[in-house]
């Protein structure tokens, strides 16, 4: 497959994405005119009602709560609400996000450095050298990553009340990430035969590489709104709006 094949397949993993994002909003703003407010009868939900609706009240003034930066940085980014509940949960949790959102921003990185080149705009480095700089935060965050999926496997398998709760779709969207994890350390292995690489032929690194590509874009982006995932999203959008809270 070509890069503007992979480049075709990207695109169409983002427009999926984008609307099934459209059709949450839509959903999430059935005709509602403020914020907890009943939808207004026989209206069709609008993405830019919700829109409106949510930014409305993130910048309205609040005797309670937090500020905006507050939230971000400790209600989204270090998830103190779970940390207060469980911290071994908190540890999952924030290894699961930090890994997945940092890796994502490594790979929109890569991707606009190879965009640049592509285009023709010369720059100081070639996307090969960018790749070889990219290699040990790859490799952290994905351990990272790793780590806090193999904690979520143990709390389904040997934690009575979450295993209790789990059911067949929770295991697929675990087993999604864990392959999409896998997957990228394996064709990282393979392409400089380090500690993934099991020993197969250097040969085999392009359709591992591009195997972990395609399966990343189409279950790492494409599925999130179609999916339980959709919480990364709406929990943030919820956390905001509520001037977060502990």
């Amino acid at each position: 497959m070509t890069f503007v094949q992979v480049m075709i397949m990207a695109t169409l993993a983002l427009v999926i994405f984008l609307y099934g994002l459209m059709v949450n909003f839509q959903k999430w703003g059935t005709g509602v005119t403020g914020y907890n407010l009943e939808p207004q009868a026989g209206k069709k939900g609008s993405a830019i009602t919700f829109l409106k609706t949510w930014w409305k009240q993130v910048t309205a003034e609040s005797h309670h709560g937090h500020g905006i930066l507050e939230t971000l940085i400790l209600d989204i980014v270090f998830q103190r609400r779970i940390l207060k509940r469980s911290p071994f949960r908190w540890i999952m949790h924030l290894f699961i996000f930090g890994g997945w959102m940092t890796l994502f921003a490594l790979s929109g990185m890569m991707f606009a450095v190879e965009m640049i080149e592509k285009i023709g705009i010369e720059l100081p480095f070639t996307p090969d050298v960018f790749r070889d700089w990219l290699s040990i935060p790859n490799y952290i965050f994905g351990y990272i990553l790793l780590i806090g999926v193999l904690i979520a496997i143990v709390r389904r398998l040997f934690v009575s009340e979450v295993r209790e709760a789990s059911i067949t779709y929770d295991w697929v969207l675990i087993g999604v990430i864990f392959i999409v994890t896998i997957s990228g350390f394996l064709a990282d292995g393979i392409r400089t035969g380090l500690i993934w690489s099991f020993g197969l032929d250097p040969s085999a690194a392009p359709p591992a590489a591009l195997f972990h590509s395609i399966f990343s874009l189409f279950f790492c982006i494409a599925f999130i709104p179609y999916s339980k995932y959709i919480h990364v999203i709406a929990i943030p959008l919820a956390l905001l709006a509520n001037k977060g809270g502990e």
